[in-house]
């Protein structure tokens, strides 16, 4: 097939950009051009950082979320509050909660919601390793905040069951984020006020 561009090595570069989430032939055109005009140096900067995202960036033992150590800077914050663990689908999601400056505790990221449709089930998520930090840490609270889409919430229904006889408390965010909505996409104002106005979860 004839290139549409006037360089195989163009095509092949915008080719790659457009198979990013939410980047079409135009915005991949642009960014491959945008690069073609940096100096060599900044090019290569650029991707020795990518390559070294995907070379050496580690999930964090305790929680899951991205980190350049074993343990990540927020679960090793002494100041944090070690006893409530506030359980989220993707690590979009802490950064999400951490932009509202109103959480102070520690995550879990499962890294997904429970889909059926999609091929996911409970052994596919970070769900096991929750219920073993609620077992065998000090944990007084655990805070759901998925986002209230239909997987959400079975996902939600599914954890409160594997630790409704733990003897912790479970909670939700309040309904201030709209249902269907997913977390990041939720303003930082909203967002912080469902985490502070959490409310029990009844499993109803």
């Amino acid at each position: 097939m004839q290139s549409l561009y006037p360089s195989i090595l163009l095509q092949h570069a915008i080719d790659e950009f457009a198979k990013l989430p939410g980047i079409g032939s135009k915005t991949a055109l642009r960014l491959v051009l945008h690069l073609l005009k940096q100096d060599d140096q900044t090019v290569e900067t650029f991707a020795d950082a990518i390559r070294k995202l995907k070379k050496e960036v580690k999930y964090c033992k305790v929680c899951h979320n991205i980190s350049d150590t074993e343990t990540c800077r927020i679960c090793s914050n002494p100041r944090r509050d070690a006893s409530i663990i506030c359980v989220v689908e993707n690590i979009r999601d802490v950064m999400a909660i951490e932009d509202t400056l109103q959480f102070t505790g520690l995550y879990h990221v499962l890294g997904g919601v429970i889909s059926p449709m999609d091929g996911i089930g409970p052994s596919d998520l970070q769900i096991a390793s929750l219920v073993e930090r609620v077992k065998t840490g000090n944990i007084r609270e655990v805070i759901l905040a998925l986002s209230t889409t239909m997987e959400g919430e079975t996902t939600n229904f599914y954890i409160y069951r594997q630790l409704e006889k733990l003897n912790t408390k479970i909670s939700t965010i309040a309904k201030g984020v709209a249902v269907g909505d997913e977390l990041i996409y939720t303003d930082e104002l909203t967002l912080g006020r469902s985490i502070v106005n959490r409310v029990p979860f009844t499993g109803k």
